[in-house]
């Protein structure tokens, strides 16, 4: 069976039944499910019935290594009969673990025609876990994605990558920020007691985030880590100097970046990185490898929105001097109906 023609948006009814399938989906935290969050509930403001099929639906086991993201165990027959009963006018395979490879199978086995997007570089986080080489990772990935009918992805220079790799179909698809939840005026005289400068970092405390890359560095003032995972515990012993404050949410979350000088993002492998949006948007410049996500988000940025080099150090260093304003009208440029709109114009149309 071929795949229904992508888009245009006026060729498809006023309001679809719009299927997610995510192995990443609350409780967890991460960018995947601020992600699909955010664009369910952008789809039903548009009019669309969407919904998402997560782990939460499923019996689960605690994933090895990280126990606390619970992923689906054994899910194909349970999926296909939630698939059957929704109806979806189309279908989209959001990540590739079991839940994923279980839509997709369906899918296949049907001659149903699905898009599916690339969030996370897991050929990377195996590799520095187990040594898995990235080769192998990548062939599993191109293998999971080539057969569908579009690849969305979230940055130019992901995009030219993923090509280079043999990933076909792939489409382009930005991320937004809640400008009306992270301001630069809801600091509230966060960390006032602490030594300035405030030097902060948000995210998932785990291995393939390079949190290392910050808490080795030598800054004046305050480092804080905003967030927890499995190297909490040990990196905690290792860097007393540094504070740990766990998760934060919704207003706390604004709050931290909003009262911080310069928001320090080590990461290497991310694919996009949702958090330096949010600082940016809260007016906190940011420092950052040159890599992709980081590469993506500055481009054509003003002077002062953040500073990119190899050297971490100096890139924090140099982001002391950022102009908050010109961070927060930057941010102004990313939004959650745009991401919508792409993902919308990316969606193939199932069989009646």
């Amino acid at each position: 069976m071929c795949p229904s023609r992508l888009g245009p948006l006026d060729a498809w009814p006023p309001a679809m039944r719009i299927l997610i399938v995510t192995d990443a989906w609350h409780p967890q935290v991460n960018g995947v499910v601020r992600t699909l969050s955010m664009l369910q509930a952008e789809l039903a403001a548009m009019g669309h019935d969407t919904l998402v099929l997560g782990p939460d639906r499923f019996p689960t086991i605690g994933l090895p290594s990280y126990r606390t993201i619970r992923i689906a165990l054994l899910p194909g027959r349970r999926l296909a009969k939630l698939i059957e009963a929704f109806r979806p006018d189309a279908l989209h395979v959001a990540t590739e673990g079991p839940l994923g490879w279980a839509a997709r199978r369906w899918a296949l086995r049907r001659g149903v025609p699905f898009s599916t997007s690339f969030h996370t570089r897991f050929p990377e986080y195996l590799h520095a876990r187990t040594r898995i080489p990235l080769a192998l990772g990548y062939a599993l990935l191109r293998h999971f994605h080539n057969r569908g009918a579009a690849t969305l992805v979230a940055t130019l220079s992901l995009q030219t990558e993923l090509a280079g790799r043999g990933f076909r179909h792939l489409r382009a698809w930005t991320r937004g920020v809640d400008l009306s939840r992270f301001r630069p005026d809801c600091a509230a005289g966060e960390w006032a007691s602490l030594p300035r400068p405030i030097f902060l970092c948000v995210g998932r405390v785990a291995v393939e985030k390079n949190l290392e890359g910050f808490l080795r560095l030598d800054l004046p003032g305050t480092k804080i880590v905003v967030g927890d995972g499995p190297q909490r515990e040990a990196l905690e012993r290792l860097h007393p100097e540094v504070r740990f404050v766990g998760e934060r949410h919704g207003a706390a979350l604004a709050r931290a970046y909003a009262g911080a000088d310069v928001f320090v993002f080590p990461s290497m492998t991310d694919t996009f990185g949702l958090v330096l949006l949010e600082s940016l948007a809260c007016g906190t410049p940011i420092a950052a490898y040159p890599v992709t996500g980081p590469v993506d988000i500055l481009q054509g940025a003003p002077a002062g929105v953040g500073v990119l080099d190899a050297d971490l150090r100096a890139a924090a260093l140099r982001a002391l001097h950022g102009d908050r304003a010109a961070c927060r009208r930057h941010a102004e440029g990313f939004s959650w109906r745009a991401c919508a709109e792409a993902f919308l114009a990316s969606l193939v149309r199932l069989p009646a």
